[in-house]
Formats: structure tokens, C-alpha cells, sequence
């Protein structure tokens, strides 16, 4: 195994950490910036929803980059952006100020997200061997740092721009340090493979056919539909419906993140010995099983159980979906990764609200019964993600180095 291949995956597992820390201390602290601006009830959703809705475009314009630019560029420059713009959101006074924190975190967050996961699919197909789950486990942790110093934050009391400046002075110049070893595939590698695209006619490229990037666009929406629902649901779930105290309800999104990091950690060699089909069919069913208990949950203590199988279920998806969409085009896999993203957002988007207007329409139990059924449409689709013949792991884990051809060097 290469030098350039250790190092391009370390450093890349970095950045998902990095981004994992970000993310949660924004989520996370979303009553104090809604407090420190004033943003009332009504206008809380649209700032909300802008986030993703400005970093699908960001994704969509990483897509037409990257065409040009490398992966690894991108995801350098994007990284710097995105805690920059998260201590504006914190330093900010006024309303113009905070919207406009919060577009620049949207837009860069959208081409972070998007070149992360080019450069994992890359490295995948570089070592032969399953290791897209370990980047996301990287994430997972961030997000568990994040929260836990976001708690820390609001516990002391402090200002946000106080909470958020030293995690901004650190991460950063680390960040752009370790983006040094980021591993982009040879120049002029998506030429040369062939896979189910459609041809532009010039003989110079690639292109997604999208109806067969569909079924994993499905499966990404609703594997943050179900994502989202736990995010934004589940204390007020166990707190309103299944009378916890206040204090407990806090406790499953937290064993929530715990159990998507251990599954994620683990994740990886299930997909050696069992095969990505048959991990991504075990997720489902184990998430579907997971809204089924809390849906049904006669106390707290169950309902913690069901946010403890959704963990282990839902962590398997979202990386496994991005690594199928490499396998299915690998003469266009950067395309193909960035078109996916933005669904990571459709889900995000809907996930929250679906089951808001179903709870006060129908019932929050109920409503949990509607994110188990989408998930369950993975099952339909899990052939798409079966791995070419000389799939990853199986006996073929010598790395490749050919795939990953040059270090990205320099700041």
C-alpha cells in the first residue's frame, strides 16, 4: 500500500471530522442563534431551509468544477469557508448578517460534502476494498465532538462567536495542513474507464444517465427523511408522547450518533464479508424495525431502544449509496457523486416536515410509521447496489494504485 494512498486517506478522514464538528454546532445551537437574532417562530423554518436549499446548488455547481478543477481543490478551499462562515454566524448582530452567514454556509458546505465524497469514492476504488463507511465514522465522531462542545457552550453560558472562535482556530489551520495529502485519481482517469453512461458525442468524456442514478437518489432521500425525523423528533417525541422528562429526552439523539459511529466503524467489514447488497438490505429492515418499535414504544426506555436500532440501521446507507453510485459510473464518478448529494438535502428537507403536519394532522406515532415505510423502498432498489464481478473486498483487497495517482500538494 502507497504512501500517497495512507496519507490520502487519513487526511481525508480528517476532513469529515472537521466538517462533523461544524455541522453539529450549528444544529445544535439553533435556539441560541434564534435568540442572539431575534428570529421569531415563523421565520425560524425559512433560514432553515434555505441551508440546504443553497447547498444543493453548491453541489450542482461542484459537479460543473470539478470538471476543470480538482476534487481535492474544492474540498481544500470549501473547508476554510465553512468554519469561517460558522463563526460569522456566531459573531453576526443583525438579521442581514446571519442570512448571509448562513447562505455562505450553505453554498460551502454543498461543494464540501460533494468533493468529500469524490475523493472517498476515489480512494475506495484505489485500495479495492470497502472503506467508504470509515470516512462517515469520521464524520460521526466530529458530530459527537461537536454536540458535546456545542453543550459545553450553552452550559457556560457563553456567546456563541465565544464557542465558536476556538474550534475555528484550531480546526482550520489543521484542515488546510492536512488538505496537503488529499488524493485525487490520475489526470484524465474518467476517459479512460468505461461504464453505463451516456456518450457526449466528442469522444472527450462522460455523462450520468440519470435514470440509472435514480433508485439511489431514492434511497439517499429517504435515508435522511428517516436521518432528519430522528434529528429533529425524537426528544420531543419521548418527552410529549411517551412522557419522559426533559432531561431524558435529550438521550436518544445521542445514543443515536453513538450507534451510527459504531456501526459505521464496523460497517466497512461488514460489506467485505457480506457484500454491499446484503449490508444495505440488513440496514433497512434493522431502521424499519427501528421506527416500528418507537412507533409502538410503551414508555421511554423502549422508545430509546427503537432510536438505538435506527442508528445501527440508517448509518449503512448514505455511504454505501454514494460508493454504488462509483461503482455504477466509474468513467463518471465525480458527476455521479455530486447529483446524488443534493438528495442528501431533498431528504433533509423533507424529513422534518412530513412528519411535523403528520403529527398534527394524524398522530406522532403514526408519523413514524411513514419515514419506516420509505425506508423500506431500499429493499426494492438494493440491487443497484451490487458490485462489479471483481467487487471490493472478496479476495481482491490489494490497493490500486493507478486509481489515485498524484497527491494534491500544497496550500
Amino acid at each position: 500500500m502507497t504512501d500517497v494512498l495512507r496519507r490520502g486517506r487519513a487526511s481525508l478522514a480528517f476532513a469529515f471530522l472537521v466538517q462533523g464538528v461544524a455541522f453539529a454546532l450549528l444544529v445544535t445551537r439553533i435556539p441560541a442563534i434564534q435568540d442572539r437574532y431575534g428570529v421569531s417562530d415563523a421565520l425560524l423554518p425559512a433560514f432553515l431551509a434555505a441551508v440546504p436549499v443553497l447547498a444543493g446548488i453548491g453541489s450542482v455547481v461542484t459537479e460543473r468544477l470539478v470538471k476543470t478543477v480538482p476534487p481535492s481543490r474544492v474540498l481544500r478551499w470549501s473547508q476554510p469557508v465553512v468554519l469561517l462562515a460558522l463563526l460569522g454566524v456566531g459573531a453576526g448582530e443583525h438579521l442581514a448578517g446571519l442570512a448571509g452567514a448562513l447562505a455562505v454556509f450553505g453554498l460551502s458546505v454543498g461543494a464540501l460534502d460533494a468533493s468529500m465524497n469524490m475523493l472517498g469514492v476515489s480512494l475506495q476504488r484505489a485500495y479495492r476494498r470497502s472503506i467508504m463507511l470509515s470516512f462517515h465514522a469520521a464524520y460521526s465522531l466530529g458530530g459527537i465532538a461537536g454536540a458535546s462542545l456545542a453543550w459545553v457552550g450553552a452550559h457556560g453560558q457563553s456567546a456563541l462567536w465565544v464557542s465558536y472562535l476556538p474550534v475555528v482556530l484550531v480546526l482550520m489551520p489543521a484542515a488546510l495542513i492536512g488538505s496537503r495529502w488529499y488524493a485525487d485519481r490520475e489526470q484524465g482517469e474518467e476517459d479512460r474507464v468505461s461504464g453505463p453512461v451516456a456518450g457526449r458525442g466528442d469522444g472527450t468524456g462522460s455523462v450520468v444517465a440519470f435514470r440509472l442514478l435514480l433508485p439511489l437518489c431514492l434511497v439517499m432521500t429517504v435515508a435522511y427523511i428517516g436521518d432528519s425525523t430522528v434529528s429533529n423528533w425524537s426528544a420531543k417525541y419521548l418527552q410529549d408522547v411517551l412522557g419522559s422528562s426533559e432531561q431524558t429526552a435529550t438521550v436518544p439523539y445521542n445514543v443515536y450518533m453513538v450507534t451510527t459511529l459504531l456501526g459505521r466503524t464496523v460497517g466497512d467489514l461488514g460489506v467485505r464479508r457480506f457484500g454491499a447488497v446484503a449490508v444495505v438490505r440488513a440496514g433497512a429492515l434493522v431502521a424499519a424495525a427501528g421506527f416500528a418499535v418507537v412507533a409502538g414504544a410503551p414508555g421511554a426506555r423502549v422508545g430509546m431502544l427503537g432510536f438505538t436500532l435506527l442508528g445501527l440501521g440508517l448509518c449503512v446507507l448514505v455511504p454505501q449509496t454514494f460508493a454504488a453510485a462509483g461503482r455504477l459510473f466509474p468513467g463518471a464518478s465525480d458527476a455521479a457523486v455530486a447529483r446524488l448529494n443534493v438528495f442528501n438535502y431533498v431528504g433533509f428537507l423533507v424529513g422534518s416536515p412530513l412528519v411535523g403536519v403528520l403529527g398534527d394532522v394524524w398522530s406522532y406515532r403514526g408519523a413514524m410509521l411513514v419515514p419506516m415505510a420509505l425506508i423500506l423502498v431500499t429493499l426494492v432498489h438494493a440491487r443497484s447496489f451490487a458490485p462489479e464481478p471483481d467487487r471490493y473486498g472478496g479476495g481482491h483487497e490489494r490497493p490500486h494504485a493507478a486509481d489515485v495517482g498524484r497527491g494534491s500538494h500544497g496550500l
